[in-house]
């Protein structure tokens, strides 16, 4: 029994990432703070001009050398400085509880203090060799990830696929583990915008009459572009008005990326090049008008964690071609269609058969609009609450 209404820290470093655990912490946060249910949060952040944090809530600055979006590259790493930096301005608040929406972001913090934190996936230890580009990086975070499980009280994560990989790959037993879901933004819905819908497709040079496929997300190899991309030359091949626009940023920056691999495949395939189409990192709205211009979202991932881009394609009635690992068929359910990720003939047959199919696409896209209906970040926040008083009561009680 929770007697007083808890003061929250929460790791507000992840605030302005472009990633899916940055867009969690946003939708997540901004569900938390418009709840009237005696909590009260207060933000730890880098620095005042990283991120543009909400307005009603407070905000402490660590005053940190470098930010986390600058310092998650291949050649730079959080200072132990900066570390200490974040851990001094925790342990001035003197807070109840403190909560990581990212455990990538993880510092120490005061030992007396409980701790939630929210494990995305498991990629880095499902497949480490798609990940880091040298085994230094790979020893430095299971390091970090040592010192995090050793100071979490109590593990959040994103879908029961996620919850048995903590289970089993990270040993926490199943009474410790929370799943909050995700959901869409409002703004992705069904919008009849013609006028949009053409001015975006001429933007990328995708010709008006294409079946336009969709991929949005990392450019990461355990994401599967490749795979798709040898799907696409298949394809193509019986169907040539099929075209691929791939949506994500294509810098590098902050993530290790197998871009320079995905053109070199795609200029060793002449017939291929014209039918994708880059658009590197694009805001939510240009976003929403290519979901509601495209015939399906493909997801060819390997291993996923939740794939947020699969609710936010149903909530605009796109139907969603995924691969059948991790937490995909969870999420997607009745909504798409499911192919071997391994199989680049199996991820072209399902999309061809898909395509040609006009019936099946009009429902899957009324099945898809349903589907996203049953998410919604009002009720993360609730089981998110939840959490963090089942935290607080199993601490308090030892």
């Amino acid at each position: 029994m929770i007697e007083k209404p808890l003061h929250i820290g929460v790791d507000a470093t992840t605030w302005s990432n472009d990633r899916g655990f940055g867009r969690f912490t946003r939708e997540l946060l901004t569900a938390l703070l418009a709840r009237d249910s005696g909590f009260r949060y207060t933000l730890l952040a880098d620095r005042p001009k990283d991120a543009e944090l909400p307005e009603n809530v407070e905000v402490v600055y660590a005053s940190t050398k470098r930010s986390f979006s600058e310092s998650a590259t291949d050649s730079l790493s959080r200072s132990v400085a900066d570390l200490w930096r974040l851990g001094r301005a925790a342990r001035r608040q003197k807070f109840d509880l403190f909560f990581f929406p990212a455990v990538h972001t993880y510092f120490p913090v005061p030992a007396r203090v409980p701790c939630v934190m929210c494990y995305h996936d498991a990629v880095t230890e499902r497949m480490p060799e798609m990940l880091f580009p040298t085994r230094l990086n790979h020893l430095l975070w299971q390091g970090k990830m040592a010192l995090a499980k050793f100071q979490c009280s109590r593990a959040m994560t994103v879908s029961q696929a996620s919850a048995t990989d903590l289970h089993k790959l990270f040993r926490f037993s199943k009474g410790r583990i929370d799943v909050v879901t995700e959901a869409a933004d409002a703004i992705f819905r069904v919008r009849n915008d013609v006028a949009s819908v053409a001015k975006a497709r001429a933007k990328y040079a995708i010709p008006a009459n294409a079946d336009l496929l969709l991929y949005v997300g990392g450019l990461n190899r355990h994401k599967n572009i490749l795979g798709l991309l040898q799907a696409i030359r298949g394809v193509i091949s019986q169907r040539p008005s099929t075209h691929l626009a791939i949506v994500g940023r294509i810098s590098g920056s902050g993530f290790w990326d197998n871009y320079a691999e995905l053109q070199s495949f795609i200029e060793s395939q002449p017939s291929l090049g014209p039918h994708i189409h880059f658009t590197d990192y694009i805001d939510d709205d240009a976003f929403v008008v290519l979901l509601n211009s495209a015939a399906a979202l493909v997801f060819p991932s390997l291993c996923e964690g939740f794939g947020l881009p699969a609710v936010e394609a149903m909530a605009c009635g796109t139907p969603v071609l995924a691969s059948d690992r991790g937490s995909l068929p969870e999420v997607v359910g009745e909504a798409g269609l499911y192919f071997d990720p391994d199989n680049p003939r199996c991820i072209a047959d399902c999309i061809l058969g898909f395509l040609s199919d006009d019936p099946l696409r009009a429902h899957l896209s009324e099945l898809a609009l349903k589907r996203a209906q049953t998410f919604s970040w009002q009720r993360s926040a609730e089981l998110a609450e939840d959490c963090f008083k089942s935290c607080y009561t199993d601490y308090a009680s030892h």
